[in-house]
């Protein structure tokens, strides 16, 4: 992956005016179509605001309409500036780490990072190849009984594509008729699953897949080729940044949440830096301004 510092950031995105302008051109590359004159139109700058007027009939546009800064008072810097922090570590940062960062008030900080964990929502191809499958349980506290079940934790199902994309999701148990829809929607037909020995998946190659098991409850952990490891490995980082970064986490958020670990782990082989890569997801669903 090439590098993109926060020297680079700096260069690049010295002001507000500079963001705004990167915004311009990347929504409209070959130049503004007025929507009254019906053709691509000079635009010129009204100072002091976020908007291009028309040459001819003085019909406004707005780079930032219909993206996460619509609307916001907040600084495009600010914005910008917390983009490229939190695509900048494997982990994420907190929204009170952003708030000293950006020295705005908690409130915004949540905003915003609310709004780039949304950018971070993507669909995924189904996985092909050999796929692991698993489960695990995050958060809540080990009151009453232990291991896994604990009381108030969340179940989390993942399946990650070997040297490639991940894909996790909150479900509500970890019952067949819960876990083999996602398999289904998920895993293309002619792959290989690999899982635990969990009774769930016991059925999985009537589905028409091959299927591998290893049995950890006889601390089997690799069986040749059949192992879980890529998925595991998954889970440490995930649940190691929730707990040493954002201490806890609401069910509520916790899908959120896990599409940022996601992303950043199906980009983690780019070349491009994943900071402009989350800039042009704000430009791609964004769309083109009315």
């Amino acid at each position: 992956m090439k590098t993109y510092t926060i020297k680079n950031f700096r260069e690049q995105f010295p002001t507000d005016d500079a963001c705004l302008e990167f915004l311009l051109k990347a929504r409209f590359p070959q130049g503004i179509t007025c929507p009254k004159c019906q053709k691509i139109t000079p635009h010129y700058r009204i100072a002091n605001r976020k908007v291009y007027s028309c040459q001819f009939c003085g019909s406004q546009v707005s780079p930032t309409a219909n993206t996460i800064f619509h609307k916001s008072n907040t600084p495009l810097r600010s914005w910008f500036h917390a983009i490229f922090l939190m695509a900048s570590t494997k982990t994420g940062i907190s929204a009170k780490q952003l708030q000293r960062e950006l020295g705005v008030t908690y409130k915004t900080a949540w905003r915003i990072f609310k709004e780039v964990r949304k950018l971070m929502a993507e669909s995924v191809s189904p996985l092909v190849g050999q796929v692991e499958v698993d489960e695990t349980y995050i958060g809540g506290k080990r009151q009453g009984k232990r291991g896994r079940g604990a009381s108030g934790k969340t179940v989390v199902m993942g399946m990650v594509e070997r040297q490639g994309n991940a894909i996790t999701k909150v479900v509500t148990d970890v019952k067949r008729n819960t876990l083999f829809p996602m398999i289904t929607k998920n895993v293309s037909n002619d792959s290989t699953i690999f899982t635990d020995e969990m009774h769930s998946y016991d059925t999985v190659s009537k589905m028409g897949y091959a299927h591998e098991v290893v049995q950890h409850a006889a601390k089997q952990y690799v069986r040749g080729n059949a192992h879980v490891n890529t998925i595991e490995s998954l889970w440490s980082t995930i649940k190691r940044g929730i707990d040493g970064v954002n201490h806890s986490v609401s069910p509520l958020y916790l899908q959120s949440y896990l599409d940022s670990y996601v992303f950043r782990y199906n980009h983690r082989k780019d070349e491009q830096p994943m900071f402009e890569s989350l800039l042009n997801r704000v430009v791609s669903l964004a769309g083109q301004p009315s």
